[in-house]
């Protein structure tokens, strides 16, 4: 297999790498996360310049037309600059149901105004019993002759504080806990019945929790069948995932460099410490967790658009664990190493850990996805 990028993807490497380098120190992403929305909406605009808001979309809904490799190449880049603007909730996990799901109509309707900058999209699907379990779902959808009405309560909606509208999940008929009966509906934030509790997240993101109260839909805002919706919210869930864990691999890279780097600079007894062998060792061992971790990235990014569900949920679920225990292990060894700095609001790699650690809890963590692993049957099947 051909693990080199085209032209195109080198290309689009450079200008976002060049454009977070350029715009994204620390103390610029400190200045940013106090703005009104929590991000920079200047350089929000600049993503949509570059073409990296229409970066999955197709051609013919006004889109680039990348694929996964795209989106993980944007992902690994935001990743390392501690990127704080909604590009994941709109683009990658609320976008992909608008891109495999939506009508023709609603497609031209909300995709060119996210590849402008003027529309932000959240996912409003995780609820507090729920956990890990995306079929848990309590929110009610109701018919009422064309329309729909939509009782319930969202938790941990990433960037639902600012965003215009949100993909909403809904119980149209069966159990809380049954896959069918699942439905998706396009919400105004501002629509009568919706009411947003924002706050700022561990890691210097925003969410919120959000109340639908009697919030009626109409039936041009239902997203594919109402009922049917399961194998969407799992497919969009597991590319979303695969770029999860790019961005955690740009995270752990940036832990990485940053550590050997203090390694070579701070002295101890007249001599870098980087000159103690036993810290050598443990640098090396970043460096192979994070190897395992990128490895592991490029799996899940190959096997996002996989048509076999089962082998395609096997590769996320084996990333997952990977990405969990490697970033444990990197944002551990780069604390540890800086000393007392690298617990300091100051010092940016405590920042890179605590945002490794979000990632890796997001759609379930190292220990749920392994189990989900071992009752699929693990990642290659036992001879």
């Amino acid at each position: 297999m051909d693990f080199e990028l085209s032209e195109e993807q080198r290309l689009l490497k450079d200008s976002v790498e060049r454009l977070l380098a350029d715009r994204y120190d620390f103390s610029a992403r400190q200045r940013f996360m106090h703005e009104p929305a929590g991000f920079s909406r200047e350089l929000w605009r600049q993503y949509a310049e570059l073409g990296l808001l229409g970066l999955p979309f197709a051609e013919d809904d006004g889109g680039i037309g990348g694929g996964p490799v795209e989106t993980m190449i944007v992902m690994e880049a935001f990743g390392r600059a501690l990127a704080l603007e909604p590009y994941f909730a709109t683009v990658v996990l609320a976008g992909g149901f608008l891109r495999l799901g939506a009508s023709a109509a609603m497609r031209a309707s909300l995709i060119p105004q996210i590849v402008s900058g003027d529309l932000l999209l959240a996912f409003a699907h995780a609820e507090r019993q729920s956990r890990y379990d995306l079929a848990d779902v309590a929110t009610i959808a109701r018919k009422d002759g064309s329309n729909y009405i939509v009782d319930g309560a969202k938790t941990l909606v990433i960037h639902g504080d600012c965003a215009d509208k949100l993909v909403v999940s809904a119980r149209v008929a069966g159990a809380q806990r049954d896959c069918s009966g699942l439905g998706l509906f396009v919400v105004d934030a501002g629509a009568a019945g919706v009411t947003r509790r924002p706050y700022p997240t561990v890691d210097g993101l925003r969410a919120a929790e959000v109340a639908l109260a009697g919030v009626r839909v109409g039936a041009d805002a239902v997203i594919g069948e109402p009922g049917n919706a399961w194998e969407l919210i799992t497919q969009v869930v597991d590319a979303a995932t695969a770029a999860l864990a790019a961005e955690a691999v740009g995270a752990m890279a940036a832990m990485h460099e940053l550590t050997v780097e203090y390694l070579k600079t701070r002295k101890q007894f007249g001599v870098p410490i980087g000159a103690f062998q036993v810290l050598q060792h443990r640098a090396a061992d970043m460096l192979i967790a994070l190897e395992q971790a990128r490895s592991m990235c490029l799996l899940a990014t190959m096997s996002a658009d996989d048509s076999d569900i089962l082998e395609r949920r096997k590769a996320i679920a084996a990333t997952k664990v990977q990405i969990g225990r490697s970033g444990r292990l990197v944002g551990q060894q780069a604390i540890q190493l800086h000393g007392g700095i690298g617990m300091t609001m100051e010092h940016k790699v405590g920042h890179y850990f605590k945002r490794v650690v979000i990632t890796g809890t997001l759609f379930g963590d190292a220990d749920h996805h392994l189990v989900e692993l071992a009752r699929m049957g693990g990642l290659i099947a036992a001879t």
